[in-house]
């Protein structure tokens, strides 16, 4: 049975709780999308060049991270992290024991699994734009910087927003599950209350309503930058 006086905000309820997990599953999926969407952009870069070794690389870390479970992932890089964090620091003499955040890990394990989708996209929107406007800005005395920012870029923009809007909707339902690391965000915060009130259905449902609310508010925001980048292509 729902119970609606569970949800209320105070000592009586748990609204202030799934208040700040939500901020904390939007704060997390804001810096994983970032930070993965920079990845993406030096994964595309180095599937483009002429390097084959770095073709070879880019083409590894794709196929591995998309080819295994995303939770499996998440764990790897959760008990792994920390390892290859103090590897590091003793190249620098640092002996001491170091332990990445619960944050930390969470934004770094969805950022590796969301750029390796973002990289397809931006590749293809990269490949979708006509290479003859390239030409023609060269022969107009533009540099290399100006068409990119003038040219390419804009048009890479509006190829790559549906896919890029379908990754975000990925990411934010991937937070879930990092609540495994110990971050307390929508899915942890459910777990949480139902232990303690004895009334999964509540908080399952709230926990549901929730990313429904975030996903829906999302789409319609990515469908209002769809619409502005369009402008004067139809």
């Amino acid at each position: 049975m729902f119970k609606f006086e569970k949800l209320v905000f105070g000592d009586l309820g748990w609204g202030d709780e799934f208040l700040f997990a939500t901020l904390m599953t939007i704060t997390v999926s804001i810096l994983s999308m970032g930070l993965g969407l920079c990845l993406a952009i030096l994964t595309v870069w180095a599937k483009l060049i002429t390097n084959k070794i770095t073709r070879l690389i880019a083409n590894f870390y794709t196929t591995v991270v998309r080819g295994v479970p995303e939770l499996l992932v998440i764990y790897l890089i959760f008990f792994g992290g920390n390892t290859v964090v103090m590897s590091i620091a003793k190249l620098f003499g640092y002996h001491g024991y170091i332990e990445l955040n619960a944050l930390t890990i969470g934004t770094i394990a969805i950022a590796f699994i969301s750029a390796t989708y973002s990289s397809e996209v931006l590749r293809a929107a990269y490949l979708a734009v006509n290479k003859g406007q390239i030409e023609a800005a060269k022969a107009l005395g533009l540099n290399k910087f100006q068409i990119f920012f003038k040219v390419m870029g804009p048009q890479i923009l509006r190829h790559a927003l549906p896919g890029i809007g379908n990754v975000w909707q990925i990411t934010l339902k991937d937070t879930s599950l990092i609540s495994v690391t110990g971050l307390v965000e929508i899915m942890r915060q459910t777990r949480i209350a139902s232990n303690v009130e004895h009334s999964p259905l509540t908080f399952l449902v709230t926990a549901a309503l929730l990313y429904l609310f975030l996903t829906t508010f999302s789409g319609k925001f990515f469908k209002v930058l769809e619409l502005n980048f369009s402008k004067g292509y139809n």
